[in-house]
């Protein structure tokens, strides 16, 4: 291993041009080190899928960047006579027709109703191997766009990584695992912000008892805050579910964090009145001074020509108070 490490050290400054170069390095410099770190064979047999699972979802992934997806879960249990198979399927069909993409677990129930109302060629299929109930359903079995997956953790990365919305129908374990994972995620700003919704038929309250519970036993004993409970909504009809993802990003585009700054992206240039309104209505998530308009800053050169033509907001977000950012957002989309 040791002889190894210069050979590809001297690959790697002969190569000319590459904007990744610095982090190919590091990253193959603490490869080169796992043999010195007394790891086991098995410790290396973990690394080594995982590298191997995320290279090919992201190449995956990597021509449909450009589209916004939306990932949807549920039970894999439900028949397609089951009316949530219905309006999985029905809400599928609508994202597709409004240029979404669809991204599933690939299995049957909830996930297969997705990838049928979605369409194969609108369709993502993120597997999982499983002794049981994980076969790929016949929407998206054969497919160029599904991906199975050994470990949860890699598959979940995926879901989140290339997901503009999470969906979550009535389902069991699996189902409230991934929505408290992504409501976690949001939560602590381990991922973007983004529209989290719990769909349920008219009249059948799932996810109104599961908020009810959240309000009752997280929220009354302080485990939770006020301002969480606005990362989520919960609606009953596809077409309001849709209009909620496409209102999300009417306006608002993105985020990136720069040093101590949030840097907001927005489609349309914010008026002196929205960021007055900002500044009044949200100085308790700002560390110092106040939001203004800002250009592209130097540390976003990396960044493509068509994110760097958008307009921007400079926030001096705390980090901390993430509900309160949701907030703001929609205040931002609002505006229009």
């Amino acid at each position: 291993m040791a002889a190894l490490e210069p050979k590809v050290l001297e690959w790697l400054h002969q190569s000319q041009g590459s904007p990744n170069e610095e982090l190919v390095t590091e990253m193959l410099h603490t490869l080169l080190r796992l043999d010195q770190t007394a790891a086991s064979r098995g410790d290396l047999k973990v690394f080594n899928r995982t590298l191997k699972e995320l290279r090919q979802a992201f190449k995956l992934f990597a021509p449909h960047r450009s589209v916004r997806k939306v990932s949807i879960f549920g039970s894999a249990r439900v028949t397609e006579e089951n009316p949530y198979y219905q309006m999985a399927a029905a809400f599928a069909r609508r994202l597709a027709e409004e240029g979404f993409m669809v991204i599933t677990g690939s299995g049957g129930g909830i996930m297969q109703a997705g990838n049928e109302g979605a369409g194969r060629e609108q369709s993502f299929g993120v597997n999982i191997h499983l002794p049981f109930e994980q076969e790929a359903n016949r929407f998206i079995s054969g497919d160029p766009k599904l991906i199975a997956f050994h470990f949860f953790f890699t598959r979940k990365l995926v879901f989140v990584k290339e997901a503009d919305a999470f969906v979550f129908f009535p389902g069991g374990f699996g189902t409230h695992d991934e929505a408290a994972e992504v409501l976690t995620l949001v939560q602590t700003g381990k991922s973007q912000i983004m529209p989290i919704l719990m769909i349920d038929l008219p009249g059948d309250d799932y996810w109104r008892e599961w908020e009810d519970f959240v309000r009752r036993r997280m929220l009354s004993a302080g485990y939770i805050c006020e301002e969480d409970l606005s990362l989520f909504k919960i609606v009953d009809n596809v077409e309001e579910a849709v209009k909620e993802i496409q209102h999300f990003y009417s306006n608002y585009q993105s985020l990136r964090y720069v040093k101590k700054d949030t840097v907001t992206r927005l489609i349309h240039p914010p008026t002196p009145a929205l960021i007055a309104k900002l500044n009044h209505d949200f100085p308790d998530i700002l560390t110092s001074g106040e939001i203004r308009e800002t250009g592209p800053l130097p540390e976003e050169a990396d960044e493509l020509p068509a994110t760097l033509a958008l307009h921007r907001l400079l926030v001096p977000f705390n980090r901390r108070n993430f509900g309160r950012l949701r907030q703001m957002i929609d205040v931002i989309n609002g505006e229009r």
